[in-house]
């Protein structure tokens, strides 16, 4: 593996210098795609006005919206948020996507993600036996974020329902199920989990998920840090996995579209994850020059004759992590809100200026700096935000 990431590491570098194989115009990125978390009923106004005016003058044509529990599921009322949507305000972002012509892809996080400083999200609130590690960190101190046992028998009843649900109300084909940052599995006190392998543990999850989303046609999205070797890569243990994970790219299915997301720099790891038969789209932040330099690789490869690994590079992500009125309130030139929102907003505005402006056929010589670890990630307690020490 290390070998194959290094060689991967010099041909991107090399391809992004300039060589005369990759004389060939790259073709329109099939994704174009934004994150936002899903708002609160009072801002779905707001919300449903900047799909509809801002995302057909940007050229997005994907919007995966991150819902978790913030829906009023009928299957399982007891997992929903407080202030969770209802189906005519999902209708209403389902219809203003329509109209923009976006896919709307719903992100629900599962294993992972299922806590936030003291705050135990609604799964594990509602279902405490689903927890790896119940009675253990008391309000989830010691730990960055709870998951959920992937080995309970009674688990995926629920999860396979909440999944379900989400996707109908969302007219969905494919559905974005997180599975990032995972650092609780196989916990040595679990009586199900914790003599098990971590990274064939995560692969069964993976595999679980994906074969439930398969049978209802639906095609699987998710984050790609837990397949991605922290050490090998130099993407460390966020970026990357430094838990014993990363061995599951080896067994999970490779029909996922893989979310590779880098904040800090732009290493060649979603060549990597084409080289392995994933389609993948590069996930930058809020630094504009690592959504840039992720741009590059993406189209200098895509341009590439080779008709196998080429098309599997499908393009961009850009992400958000905050408040979804914050982001459109900086995307409409407020500077009041938190810096990482406006930071995020200035990102989105440049890559999709490059994306829609690059001229044809032109290959960037800008290349992709090495990983490093990140320091704060946001400003707001949403998930996937943590410190990192340097």
């Amino acid at each position: 593996m290390k070998a194959i990431l290094v060689l991967l590491a010099i041909a991107t570098l090399w391809t992004a210098a300039g060589s005369p194989v990759l004389a060939q115009a790259p073709s329109a990125l099939p994704v174009r795609g934004l994150y936002l978390g899903a708002p609160k009923p009072g801002e779905v106004p707001l919300v449903v006005g900047f799909i509809r005016d801002a995302l057909p003058r940007e050229g997005v044509n994907t919007l995966v919206m991150e819902f978790d529990y913030r829906y009023q599921y009928t299957s399982h009322p007891e997992v929903m948020d407080a202030d969770a949507l209802s189906t005519s305000d999902v209708k209403a972002i389902v219809a203003a996507c329509h109209a923009a012509g976006v896919r709307l892809i719903p992100l629900i996080n599962l294993l992972g993600h299922q806590s936030w400083a003291a705050q135990t999200f609604g799964l594990l609130r509602a279902h405490p036996e689903f927890d790896e590690t119940p009675g253990k960190y008391s309000d989830n101190k010691g730990i960055y974020c709870r998951s959920y046992c992937p080995l309970n028998p009674d688990l995926h009843k629920v999860v396979f329902d909440l999944i379900d649900e989400l996707a109908a109300v969302c007219e969905a084909d494919a559905v974005h199920v997180g599975m990032d940052e995972v650092f609780i599995l196989a916990d040595a006190d679990c009586p199900r989990c914790g003599t098990r392998n971590r990274a064939e543990l995560f692969a069964q999850e993976v595999r679980t998920l994906h074969d439930h989303l398969a049978a209802s046609h639906r095609e699987m999205w998710m984050w790609g840090d837990r397949l991605l070797d922290g050490t090998v890569t130099g993407a460390g243990e966020w970026e990357g996995s430094q838990n014993g994970t990363a061995w599951a790219i080896n067994m999970v299915p490779r029909d996922i579209v893989i979310c590779d997301w880098h904040y800090e720099s732009a290493p060649p790891t979603a060549a990597y994850f084409a080289v392995q038969g994933f389609r993948v789209v590069y996930a930058p932040w809020r630094k504009t020059d690592v959504a840039l330099a992720e741009l590059d690789q993406v189209r200098s490869v895509r341009a590439h004759p080779d008709a196998v690994t080429a098309p599997r590079m499908l393009g961009m992500l850009e992400t958000t992590w905050g408040s979804a009125t914050d982001f459109i309130r900086a995307y409409n030139g407020d500077t009041s809100v938190p810096t990482s929102s406006g930071e995020a907003a200035a990102t989105f505005k440049a890559l999709f200026a490059e994306i829609r402006g690059k001229a044809v056929g032109r290959v960037s010589s800008r290349l992709a700096v090495r990983s490093r670890k990140s320091g704060a990630r946001c400003d707001v307690p949403d998930a996937r935000c943590q410190e990192n020490s340097p």
